[in-house]
Parts: structure tokens; sequence; C-alpha cells
């Protein structure tokens, strides 16, 4: 009998894309991703197709660009007429498993008005099979308290430091010990799902919250990293400066409150001193370190139980975090640290042997996650899918076609905790922007906006805009072309795929 195949894809919640060791970030204590990465193919330049969760994870798990499948805000409604991933396993044989969220708001169309996912900013993505959900945080509070945790008054105070609240970036641990911290919760709700399938073939979804914030992390990785060996914020000079670039910049910059990341946070995220920053810097290190001591657990779980070599593992992220830089917190706007994302694949077949420890450079994007768990599951990909199979690189070749740029897009629109379109003046269904982006330049497009343009090689940081220099209007319309380009060649084809013929219907390639 062939060996069963498993897929482990671990999604973990902003976590920015060069903060692995294997790509130069030394000061990282990541054992186990180590391990992970000497044994698998790691992507440097893998980006996300849209921030923040909601629309990332519709990518991710649709395979689609944002502007196919529409998702564009967290509390905006996928299209049920839409597949996913886990509608594909399950016309494969398979019951996919999800630990975690995907921030998904049901259709409308096809919804009760009084469904309770309406009332929250999403819930679990149509198709998976929970085992252990954390949209609404009832089940893990509630196993917080089984376990004899004597809960404050409000759930979420368990993420303030002890001792008196501080306000905003701290090293003082939470008040959660790390033995009921969500990670371990997470990892918990993981390894039953695994104890119970008895040999079985098994997909899981494996998500982590962190390292989401409120950034503040349990003992000891609250202080497990120095603030003074953190990378300085890459910023200008002051944020008035920062936000001349661009009107949307302007408002984030002088909008984006600390509240949002702290759970005693103050004031504005700009406001943050650099020494602020590096103390956040450092919390959220520990919180990835964190992570990777219950993925050892996971991995162990694995190699002693013989699946380690039966089971496909996929490394990777929703999004990324700004983390002070360009004096921004969250995921938002359009600069590459909301964007950029990790994603480490060990294909355990003889086949990838020859690749295992190295790094691929090509572009890549998360919508290629779902064709490339599908091929190795010998499943067909759909044809809505835009992005293709990382396999290849994982079996040493690269498609003579392999992509030169990547894409993604951000939705500006007024939601109940950010007003730019407001602010702006922008009409709705205008608040957008669409990036290209390759090894020489950054085009940021808007609908109702100036457009951007970013020399790399000369501007890594991103601070001059060339897009009104006449030394660059030849690169400007080459930019836009390829823009549209895109567009063209990647509009929402669901039904393209079939053609009438005088011989009947005829269906075509995906």
């Amino acid at each position: 009998m062939p060996a069963p195949k498993n897929v482990l894809l671990i999604v973990v919640d902003q976590w920015r894309g060069l903060m692995l060791p294997k790509l130069g970030a030394d000061y990282l204590k990541l054992p186990n991703l180590d391990r992970l990465c000497a044994e698998g193919v790691t992507f440097r330049n893998h980006f996300t197709q849209a921030v923040p969760c909601g629309p990332a994870r519709a990518s991710l798990l649709t395979g689609q660009y944002l502007m196919n499948h529409r998702a564009v805000q967290n509390t905006i409604p996928l299209s049920s007429r839409f597949t996913n991933l886990a509608h594909e396993l399950r016309r494969g044989g398979y019951d996919p498993a999800l630990v975690g969220y995907t921030t998904t708001t049901p259709d409308p169309r096809h919804t009760a008005p009084n469904d309770p996912r309406f009332f929250v900013l999403g819930d679990i993505m149509e198709g998976f099979h929970s085992v252990g959900a954390f949209e609404n945080r009832d089940a893990y509070f509630g196993w917080v308290a089984s376990q004899g945790f004597e809960m404050p008054k409000t759930r979420e105070e368990i993420w303030l430091p002890k001792g008196a609240p501080g306000a905003g970036a701290t090293g003082r641990p939470a008040v959660i010990p790390k033995e009921l911290s969500d990670t371990a919760w997470f990892t918990e709700r993981g390894l039953d799902y695994l104890r119970g399938r008895g040999g079985k073939p098994w997909f899981l979804h494996l998500g982590y919250y962190r390292p989401h914030p409120p950034f503040i992390a349990p003992e000891p990785y609250n202080s497990m990293y120095r603030p003074e060996d953190m990378p300085k914020p890459v910023r200008a000079s002051s944020p008035a400066e920062e936000g001349r670039q661009n009107a949307l910049l302007d408002y984030y910059v002088h909008n984006v409150k600390q509240a949002s990341f702290f759970q005693d946070g103050k004031d504005l995220g700009s406001d943050m001193t650099e020494a602020e920053v590096a103390q956040m810097r450092a919390t959220y290190c520990g919180l990835m370190t964190e992570i990777d001591d219950h993925l050892g657990r996971v991995f162990d779980y694995l190699k002693e139980t013989g699946q380690w070599d039966d089971t496909l593992i996929v490394f990777t992220c929703d999004h990324g975090e700004q983390g002070g830089d360009h004096y921004l917190l969250g995921k938002i706007g359009y600069f590459d640290e909301s964007y950029r994302i990790p994603m480490v694949i060990r294909d355990p077949r003889a086949g990838a042997d020859a690749t295992r420890g190295s790094i691929v450079e090509r572009f890549t994007e998360t919508i290629d996650t779902m064709p490339t768990i599908l091929e190795w599951m010998g499943l067909p990909v759909p044809r809505q899918c835009d992005g293709r199979s990382l396999l290849p690189f994982c079996e040493g070749s690269v498609p003579a076609d392999w992509r030169t740029e990547v894409h993604y897009e951000f939705d500006f629109r007024d939601l109940h905790y950010s007003k730019p379109e407001s602010a702006l003046g922008v009409p709705m269904d205008k608040c957008s922007l669409a990036v290209v982006q390759d090894e020489k330049f950054k085009y940021v497009h808007f609908a109702a906006l100036p457009p951007l343009l970013f020399d790399l090689a000369k501007d890594p940081g991103q601070f001059v805009n060339c897009a009104a220099d006449p030394a660059y209007a030849a690169v400007v319309a080459d930019y836009a072309r390829k823009m549209l380009d895109w567009r063209l060649g990647f509009a929402e084809r669901t039904l393209t795929g079939y053609r009438a013929t005088p011989q009947g219907l005829e269906v075509r390639a995906a």
C-alpha cells in the first residue's frame, strides 16, 4: 500500500518575512524552524496578496488575487461561488481540520442576516472542520478558566503586564503564564487532533495567533531578547516628514493608535521613541520563539510516531507587520514590511533531497500555496487559482515562464476602526491601490490618488517617490503597462475554462 499523505499547514499571524535565521536574522533563537529550513526549501521573496487577516487568508485559501475574490477587508463577505482548499481536499477524500481562524465573513446572499457570524470580524471558512476555533476566543478563555486560573473581570486583561499597567511597550511578562498562553492552547488542540487520527491520512491547518498583538509575552519569553540588539526602525526624520510622501500614508501616520497593539497602550504609534520600538521588537521576537518551542513539540510528535517522512510541512503566514518602520504599526498601506511573509516547504519525498537547505530567490506569492498542496496530494488544481505550484523548486527546477514580479493590493475603505475613506474624501469603490514590484522598481497605482514609484537599487527603504520625476517617466509608463497586463491576464476567469463548440462543451486546461 502507498504511504499515507499527510499535510501540516502551519499559518502564523503577522510574522515578517525575513525574520528567520536562515534569511539573515541571526539574532533570533528559532532552532525548530532552523531544522525545518535545513530539511526544506526557504523562499526569500515570498509575498502575500493583501492585508489585513481576512483578505490575506482569502487569497491563501482560495488561490486568488484580491481583485478576484473581492473579500477586500475584514468583515467583507467572501462569495460562496468560489471553491477553496478545504472543499478541494474534501473532493479528494480528506476531512480538513483547522486550528485557529480564517477571518471569513459568509456570503449574505446565502446566509440569514441575523447569523452570528455577521457580528464578529469573521468566522471559519466553509469546508474546514474546526478542532480549535479562536474567532470569538470563547474556547480559549474557557480552557484557561478550566485550568484553575482566576480570570479577570475583562478576559483580555490576561494580556496586561504583571504589576501596575504601563503604557505600551514593556519588557514585563504577561499576566498569563506560558503554560496557559494562546500559543500553548493552539498546540494542544493540534496535538489532540493528531493523536486521534489512528494512522489515517490527515490534513491539519495549524494556526497560531502570534506574533500578532497585543505585543506582550509570558515568562521567560518576555526577557529572551535585549532591545539594544534589535534592528533600528527604518523611518524618516519625523512623522510629518514621513507623511509628506502620500496622503494615505500621512493619514495612517497620524491616526494609528497604540491601543490596538498593547492592552494598555496610549497615544499614537508614530509617537513611539526608538527605545520603545526596540522594546516592542524584543517582545515580538519573544513571541516568535514561543511559537518555535511549541512547533518543536509538534515536530517531535511526528518523528516519534513515524509520520515525519510521510508529511508535507508548509510554514507560512497571512501578512507581515510594520513594527515601527515608517512610523507605522500593523499591516497597512503599501510597504514591504506588511506584505513580505515567510514560506518554508519541507517535501519528504526523495525527489526533494537535492534541494534541502536551499533558498529560493525567485518571486513567489501566497496564492501559490493552494496549488502546491493540491499537486503534492495528487489532486487537480481548480481553474480559479491564480497561483502556481512551488513543487518544482523543491525538486530542483525552475519553470522557464516563472513570474519576474510580485503583485499585491490594499483596500482602505472606511471600517468601524479606521476612516481613511472619509478623511481623504475618496469614493468607497476607489479606495484601493495595487503594487507591481520586481528587483529594480516598485510601482504603486492608486484608483484616486497620484501613483508612487521607488527605485529600489537607490532607495531600498522606499522614501523617495520618483513618479513625478521626468527622468523616470518611461519607467512609470512601463510599470503602468505591467499593471494593466497583469489585470488583463488574471481577471476572474472561473468560467473561461469552458467553451461551447459545434461538438459540444469543451473544457480547457487550468
